[in-house]
């Protein structure tokens, strides 16, 4: 690709990013890592810098690292604006997690959304008293997150311990009835 090409597609991305920045509209369509979970929470706390309007956020991911979805889920419980989460495509493990974040009312998901619930998962090696200890922290983080997930959904924490402990995929209907979603949307002007 000639650097002229990339140029244009450079000023063009940025044009975008700045024109949804102006409307404090934010977008995570990535895996949750460290790199993003900075860029995120600085346009987050940005934002609220400005002023206290609302701010909506889409989310379409993967999933990722559980601790950089916890920088974004206390961000947006942090700051003074209204955060409003709309999921599209797929919001699975620290996707989710994020999109709890916001008051019920505040959370919307577009009609071909799923979600994805589970339990962490560690890639653990090293001496057998390090593994120990990883184990344990994975456990205290499974329990932490199913905390948040039956505060967040109204859900019982048995029911919830239960529904993580393998992949639970839910259409946007299904996590309407689940507490994790609030309404599904079509159009924008559904979106108070």
């Amino acid at each position: 690709m000639s650097q002229e090409k990339e140029s244009d597609r450079t000023s063009t991305t940025e044009m975008i990013a700045d024109t949804l920045y102006k409307s404090r509209t934010l977008m995570i369509c990535e895996e949750i890592n460290q790199r993003m979970a900075r860029r995120v929470c600085l346009e987050l706390l940005a934002l609220a810098a400005q002023s206290d309007d609302d701010i909506t956020l889409f989310i379409n991911s993967q999933g990722g690292h559980v601790e950089a979805g916890d920088s974004i889920h206390d961000i947006i419980r942090f700051i003074k604006p209204r955060v409003k989460v709309v999921g599209t495509g797929w919001v699975a493990s620290a996707g989710t997690h994020i999109f709890l974040a916001a008051d019920t009312a505040d959370r919307y998901c577009l009609p071909n959304t799923r979600f994805l619930i589970h339990q962490p998962s560690g890639g653990v090696g090293g001496q057998a008293s390090d593994i120990a200890i990883q184990a344990e922290e994975i456990i205290k983080m499974r329990e932490r997150l199913a905390r948040i997930i039956a505060t967040q959904t109204g859900q019982k924490i048995e029911q919830v311990r239960v529904d993580i402990e393998r992949d639970n995929w839910m259409t946007a209907k299904e996590a309407i009835s689940y507490g994790i979603c609030n309404k599904m949307i079509a159009s924008v002007s559904e979106l108070v």
